[in-house]
């Protein structure tokens, strides 16, 4: 939260009860609490990323609930639940997680990125590889699957490694940039000695 008018009444709880709270919290590393605002009058309440890019907002559709990278959420309004979606062990490998989040029922939620967030609306069948750091969100139910980026040279020298192959129909949301590669940069200049 960055800003907060007066109107506004806020209540830390636990959202969804105790297992699946405590689910979030092991697997996903979000918060146990969840902050809810409530207006008493006319306000507003602003909220920010930890990094620098894109805020979008994503209208949650029918029974079709959100899949979003855990880092990438930011808050949700409405009849919203909020809870894990099992990557498996092929997420431990592509990114060194286990789950995401998803966010189901009425509402929208927000998500952000790191760069810019694109919207790539999938035809039914239509494939696309998106490299595992780039990935923001993607409606539920999509097919997806992480494999090697290439043939063994590509996987191996490509620089590519794992990517995840995903298949409509369905909004895909992607970001324009990756932190590895800044992180990469920032660890060479924080190496040096004075």
């Amino acid at each position: 939260m960055v800003y907060m008018s007066s109107g506004i009444q806020v209540e830390t709880r636990a959202q969804g009860g105790l297992i699946k709270s405590l689910l979030r919290t092991a697997l996903a590393g979000e918060s146990f609490f969840i902050n809810t605002y409530y207006a008493r009058e006319q306000g507003e309440v602003w909220f920010a990323p930890s990094l620098p890019g894109d805020i979008s907002y994503v209208e949650l559709k029918g029974d079709r609930g959100l899949v979003i990278q855990d880092t990438s959420y930011i808050a949700h309004h409405g009849d919203t639940d909020l809870t894990t979606a099992w990557r498996g062990l092929k997420g431990l490998i592509a990114e060194g997680e286990l789950v995401w989040l998803k966010a189901e029922g009425g509402g929208g939620v927000w998500i952000s990125s790191y760069g810019a967030i694109e919207e790539v609306e999938l035809k039914p069948g239509e494939r696309v590889l998106v490299d595992n750091f780039h990935f923001v969100a993607m409606d539920d139910g999509l097919k997806w699957e992480i494999r090697k980026f290439g043939g063994l040279k590509s996987f191996l020298f490509g620089g590519e490694g794992f990517v995840i192959e995903v298949e409509g129909p369905g909004r895909l949301y992607i970001q324009t940039r990756s932190l590895s590669p800044l992180i990469e940069i920032i660890a060479k200049y924080l190496g040096r000695g004075k």
